[in-house]
C-alpha cells in the first residue's frame, strides 16, 4: 500500500475513533501479504474477449432473456468517469439492456456527455432524464425506476463500473431456477493509475444469502439485480435513509423474493477515491445510523425483537435477540476422569448471568477415584453407578438441578450425548465439551435469543485456544477434503477477512465442543448419528439440521477457551487411524453432493487448502 499524505491523515483519525489496540488490530489485517495476489489473479480468471465473443452468441440461446434496466442516478458526475461508467454497459455481452439516467446534477453538463455519448454510439437503450432538483440519492433512483421499463432491475452508481460479462452472468442465473427474484453477484474495488490502467483491489467474495450476515452488514451491496414484481411490493427506495437506502432496499427486497440467488464472480468494480464510502468510511458516518434504523425495522417487519447496535467498524453491526420467556435449558457434558478440567468447565457455567439451566454429566468409564469425588461434591450425595439411570444428582450453589448419569459402553461421542439427551428435561440443549471454560457471562442468552428464532437450528460460539488465538470459527465443508475450522490460529483480537471471524453469520456448520440445539430440532433429526463415533458427528448433525430447512448460526459474542480433546487423547494406533478413516468415508459417501457442489456460505473462489479466506491459487 503506498503511503501518501491522505492515508496518514485518514489513518489518524481511524487510531482516534478505534482505540489503538483496534486500531493495530485492524492494520494487520489490511497489511497482511495477500498469498495469492487479487490483481494478477483477477486478470488470469476475467473474461477473455473470446469468452466475451461466446456469450454474445450464447445469449440467444438463453429460453428467457428479459429486457435488464440499469438505473444510475447522477449528480455532477466528471466526464471521465461517466464515460467509463457508460462504456462498462455499452460493452456487454448480454445485449436486451436499457440504461436509465436521472440527472440531478445543477448543471447541463451530464447531459451534454450523455447525449454526446449516445449520438456517437449511435445508441438508442439509453435513456437520459434531467430532475428538476436534487432530492437526495433515495429519490433520485427512484426517479430512474420510473424510467425502467425492464422486467429485472440493475442498480449501478454513476462512478462504478460494470464487467463486460455481467449481464449474461446475470441472466445466466436467472435462466437456472425462475423463482430467483434477487440477484447479487461480487464485486471488488478498482483505482487507476495511469490513464486506462486500473489496479483491482479487495476483492469481496461473497457467500449464497446469508440473512445473519445480512443483518450484521450489507455484504450484498453491488451488483444487484431485482425482478420487477419485487419492486412493486416494496414501494422503491425511501428518502429517511439516505446514505443507507441501498441497504434497507436490499432488506426489504429479500423479505419478499421467493427466492435470491448469488453469481459468485467480480462483476462489479467499485471505484475508490477520497471522497468515496470504499476509501474512506468515515466520511458518510450519517449513514451507518441509518442502517441501524433499516436493521431495526426489518426486525419488526419480521417480527423478531432484537438490539441492534453499532460496532467500532464502520458499517458493521451486532443483533441481540431478546430472549422470549424463560426456558430450562440442558447442559450435557460428557465427561472421563480430568476432574480438575470440568470444575473448570462447571466453575465457568456457575457464572451464567443466565438462571434456568440444568446441568447433565455423562460420565464415560473414569478410573481416577478424585473425578467419583469431584461428582459427589457437586451433587452433595453418594456416586452409585447406575447404568439405565441417574448415578448422583443435586443442586448447584444457584439452585440449578445437576446430575451425573452413568455410560458405561466404550467411547462413541454421538452415544454418550444422545444417552445424556434422554435424561434431558430442557426445551433446549448446549452439547458442551468438558475441557471448555466459558468466557461471556451472558452466553446462555446470546445462543438461546438465536436458538428461538423459528428459522434457526442451531448456534455455536467462537472458541479460542489457551494461548488467546482462535480456534473455532465455524466450519467450512470442503476445506481439506471434509471440513476445517476457519481462523485457526488467529490472534484473539483479530477479526480477518471482512470481518468475519467476529460478525454473526452462517455457516454449514459449527462445533458441538460448544453447541446449542432446540430439543424438538434435535428429535426431529434424530439426534447424532452414532456411526460415527468420535469425528464428524457435529458436521453431520449440522448438515441434516440444515438439510430440514434450519439455519446454522455462527455467534462470536459467545466466546471461551477450548483446551482441546483431552478426555478422549489423540488418534495414534491403527484402530483409532482406520476408525476416522471410515468416517471420512461415511461422510464423503451421505454428502457427495455437497462436496461436489461446494459450501453454499463459502465462495467457490476461495482457497480448500487454507482455512482463512485466501484466493484459491491460478497456477
Amino acid at each position: 500500500m503506498k503511503i501518501t499524505p491522505y492515508r496518514i491523515k485518514k489513518g489518524f483519525k481511524y487510531l482516534k475513533h478505534y482505540g489503538p489496540k483496534a486500531f493495530w488490530a485492524r492494520l494487520l489485517d489490511r497489511m497482511e501479504p495477500e498469498e495469492v495476489p487479487y490483481d494478477p489473479w483477477f486478470e488470469h480468471f476475467k473474461a477473455s474477449e473470446e469468452e466475451l465473443q461466446k456469450q454474445k452468441k450464447q445469449e440467444k440461446k438463453f429460453s428467457y432473456r428479459p429486457l435488464i434496466s440499469i438505473v444510475v442516478p447522477t449528480f455532477q458526475t466528471p466526464e471521465q468517469y461517466l464515460t467509463e461508467m457508460l462504456e462498462s454497459v455499452y460493452h456487454q455481452s448480454y445485449s436486451n439492456w436499457q440504461l436509465c439516467i436521472a440527472d440531478a446534477s445543477l448543471s447541463e453538463e451530464v447531459k451534454s456527455f450523455v447525449e454526446k455519448f449516445i449520438q456517437e454510439k449511435q445508441e438508442s437503450r439509453i435513456i437520459y432524464k434531467h430532475l428538476e432538483e436534487n432530492l437526495g440519492i433515495a429519490e433520485n433512483t427512484n426517479a430512474g425506476l420510473e424510467m425502467a421499463t425492464g422486467e429485472w432491475i440493475g442498480l449501478l452508481d454513476h462512478d462504478d463500473l460494470l464487467a463486460p460479462e455481467a449481464l449474461f452472468e446475470m441472466v445466466s442465473k436467472m435462466n437456472q431456477d425462475s423463482e430467483f427474484e434477487v440477484i447479487y453477484s461480487d464485486e471488488d474495488k478498482i483505482t487507476e493509475e495511469k490513464k486506462g490502467e486500473w489496479v483491482h483491489s479487495q476483492p469481496h467474495f461473497k457467500p449464497d444469502f446469508s440473512i445473519d450476515l445480512l443483518r450484521s452488514n450489507n455484504y450484498i451491496t453491488h451488483f444487484l439485480c431485482v425482478k420487477r414484481n419485487v419492486l412493486e411490493q416494496i414501494d422503491g427506495f425511501r428518502r429517511e435513509f439516505d446514505g443507507a437506502q441501498d441497504y434497507d432496499f436490499i432488506l426489504r427486497c429479500t423479505e419478499v423474493a421467493k427466492k435470491v440467488g448469488h453469481v459468485s464472480k467480480v462483476l462489479y468494480h467499485w471505484r475508490v477515491h477520497s471522497s468515496s464510502t470504499s476509501d474512506n468510511p468515515m466520511s458518510k458516518k450519517y449513514a451507518y445510523d441509518a442502517g441501524q434504523r433499516a436493521i431495526e425495522e426489518h426486525l419488526k417487519r419480521m417480527g423478531q425483537q432484537g438490539t441492534v447496535t453499532q460496532r467500532k467498524f464502520f458499517g458493521f453491526y451486532q443483533v441481540r435477540y431478546q430472549v422470549q420467556g424463560n426456558p430450562l435449558v440442558s447442559i450435557l457434558i460428557p465427561n472421563k476422569d480430568q476432574a480438575k478440567t470440568l470444575k473448570r468447565c462447571i466453575d465457568s457455567i456457575e457464572k451464567s448471568s443466565y438462571q434456568n439451566y440444568e446441568v447433565i454429566i455423562i460420565e464415560n468409564n473414569s478410573v481416577e477415584e478424585e473425578t467419583f469425588r469431584y461428582y459427589e461434591s457437586l451433587c452433595g450425595t453418594k456416586y452409585e453407578e447406575k447404568t439405565d439411570g441417574v448415578s448422583c444428582e443435586g443442586k448447584l450453589p444457584g439452585g440449578q438441578k445437576i446430575q451425573v448419569v452413568t455410560w458405561k459402553k466404550g467411547f462413541n461421542y454421538s452415544a454418550i450425548n444422545n444417552f445424556g439427551a434422554s435424561f434431558a428435561a430442557g426445551e433446549y440443549f448446549i452439547l458442551l465439551n468438558n475441557d471448555i471454560e466459558l468466557i461471556t457471562k451472558d452466553w446462555i442468552e446470546e445462543m438461546l435469543g438465536n436458538c428461538q428464532r423459528p428459522e434457526v437450528g442451531i448456534v455455536g460460539a467462537r472458541l479460542y485456544y489457551p494461548d488467546n488465538t482462535i480456534q473455532h470459527a465455524g466450519i467450512v465443508v470442503g476445506i481439506d477434503g471434509i471440513a476445517a475450522n476457519m481462523f485457526p490460529g488467529m490472534k484473539r483480537e483479530r477479526e480477518g477477512y471482512m470481518h468475519r471471524a467476529a460478525t454473526q453469520l452462517n455457516y454449514s456448520a459449527v462445533t458441538a465442543a460448544c453447541m446449542m440445539i432446540e430439543k424438538r430440532i434435535f428429535d426431529e433429526v434424530g439426534g447424532l448419528d452414532e456411526v460415527l463415533t468420535v469425528a464428524f458427528n457435529d458436521l453431520d448433525l449440522c448438515l441434516r439440521v440444515g438439510k430440514a430447512g434450519y439455519l446454522v448460526v455462527y455467534n462470536p459474542w459467545v466466546e471461551a477457551y477450548h483446551y482441546e480433546s483431552k478426555s478422549r487423547g489423540k488418534e495414534d494406533t491403527k484402530e483409532k487411524v482406520r476408525r476416522f478413516g471410515d468416517e471420512i468415508e461415511f461422510i464423503r459417501t451421505r454428502w457427495i453432493t455437497l462436496l461436489k457442489e461446494g459450501d453454499p456460505y463459502y465462495n467457490s473462489n476461495f482457497s480448500l487448502k487454507k482455512c482463512n479466506y485466501a484466493l484459491k491459487p491460478y497456477k
